[in-house]
């Protein structure tokens, strides 16, 4: 290192100093959150709403017919779903779709999916998949304008790590695993704000609310 150097970095650490204990801590990564479940559910609702999404709480019963309502509201008919989509959130009055490996324009061509999920994290607002039987592959999620999601209560986490460590206590890390932060968006050189070019145009998200 030339002495230069060395002086120009003596000079940092002596105007900087050594950080505490207490900044230290203040700026650990955390990998646990504190808040109790309905914070936690409410943080989680708040910021994907901030992304522009759309988000509703629903009981259980009541998944079918929101996703009906949404479809009504969009004019959204014909909606693709992975195989493991439970019945009993297939609505009256939508046409659903089984995936059996539709071409990329045969689900341009649909007006959308719904699909569960398998972690949710709540700080960032962002939505995990991992192909799963509910998720469905990622084509389902990034060709059709519309995204409805079924996000169920014990699946939010607050932070990151926690959602990484799921993946990794369920064995998920070799499948292909996808992050959603709201609907897709971009911005060109003159930051005018595009949607729908890498993903759907449309986030609708259902959180489901815990039987008591």
């Amino acid at each position: 290192m030339s002495s230069a150097r060395e002086e120009i970095l003596e000079r940092i650490a002596a105007t900087v100093g050594q950080p505490t204990a207490e900044a230290a801590a203040e700026h650990a990564y955390r990998r646990s959150g504190a808040l109790d479940h309905e914070k936690r559910v409410e943080l989680f609702c708040r910021r994907v709403g901030e992304y522009r999404s759309v988000v509703h709480r629903v009981d259980e019963a009541d998944v079918a017919t929101r996703i009906s309502t949404v479809c009504g509201a969009r004019e959204a008919r014909r909606l693709v779903v992975p195989p493991g989509i439970p019945a009993a959130w297939r609505a009256a009055g939508v046409e659903f779709i089984d995936d059996d490996g539709l071409a990329a324009l045969e689900l341009d061509g649909l007006d959308g999916t719904v699909t569960g999920c398998t972690a949710a994290i709540a700080e960032t607002g962002t939505i995990v998949l991992t192909a799963g039987p509910l998720e469905g592959r990622r084509a389902l999620t990034l060709v059709p304008d519309l995204h409805i999601c079924v996000v169920r209560e014990p699946q939010i986490v607050q932070v990151l790590p926690q959602a990484l460590a799921k993946i990794a206590a369920d064995r998920l890390e070799r499948r292909p695993i996808t992050f959603i932060s709201g609907p897709s968006a971009t911005s060109d050189i003159e930051l005018s704000r595009v949607e729908g070019v890498h993903g759907p145009r449309a986030l609708v998200v259902l959180v489901v609310k815990e039987s008591p």
